[in-house]
């Protein structure tokens, strides 16, 4: 790419062509897929130029009806929920719906709180993770990237890190496939945030979109041979 040449979703070396992303799902069991949450699930963000402007649960849910064209998908999550509204608003859709692959990402607006008490944090997303984990889903879930800068809350980061740490133990407890963001490489890019600073743009969707294609593939793969390693970003 050079100056004269933007970054595209085509030029993207994070982003899967979509024919390349179907095949590494080609063996993929899911019928039902479902996304709860906040707006990192709701799919939040700004257009950018050169990508489309659909967030990554769609992306996810498109790839996965080209293996699967009856996909049923669910997006309950909306814009501002905390742990214990998610399951206040949520938790009856997502088990009518009877999914077998569920995105979880939640706890991101607790830590907003003036002062956040992490045992609660823990308790109440364990409560989330439980009812995913109750429908008999397969669970994916983010970690938080390190690009946000609260001046309201100088101690912003540590949060974040607070945060994560429970979603890692969460994912390993209930095994889920994990995507960590937290200093994935695009964390450097400029036009990554849209212009309230909180969201990702599409730009950012787009990756994420393939990081989770890329975490179910590796996840499928384990399932075939322990010993394999998916890696393969290939277009």
């Amino acid at each position: 790419m050079t100056a004269t040449s933007p970054r595209t979703e085509e030029s993207d070396p994070f982003c899967l062509h979509p024919a390349r992303a179907a095949q590494l799902l080609a063996d993929a069991p899911w019928r039902r897929f479902a996304a709860i949450g906040d707006s990192l699930s709701a799919g939040t963000g700004d257009p950018s130029p050169g990508y489309a402007t659909l967030p990554w649960a769609p992306r996810v849910a498109d790839t996965l009806r080209r293996v699967r064209p009856d996909l049923a998908y669910l997006n309950t999550a909306w814009v501002g929920a905390r742990a214990t509204q998610t399951l206040a608003t949520q938790a009856d859709q997502l088990v009518a719906f009877r999914p077998d692959l569920v995105h979880v990402s939640c706890g991101a607006n607790d830590v907003w709180q003036r002062e956040p008490d992490f045992a609660d944090i823990e308790r109440d997303l364990r409560r989330v993770f439980d009812l995913a984990a109750g429908t008999g889903a397969q669970l994916t879930t983010f970690t938080l990237a390190k690009v946000f800068v609260v001046p309201k809350y100088p101690d912003f980061r540590d949060r974040v890190v607070a945060l994560n740490k429970i979603t890692r133990t969460l994912a390993d407890e209930y095994d889920a496939v994990l995507i960590d963001m937290w200093d994935h490489p695009i964390m450097a890019r400029p036009n990554l945030l849209s212009a309230d600073r909180i969201h990702l743009s599409m730009s950012g969707h787009a990756v994420m979109a393939s990081e989770v294609v890329l975490g179910l593939a590796g996840r499928l793969a384990l399932r075939h041979s322990p010993c394999r390693n998916q890696t393969d970003r290939a277009h």
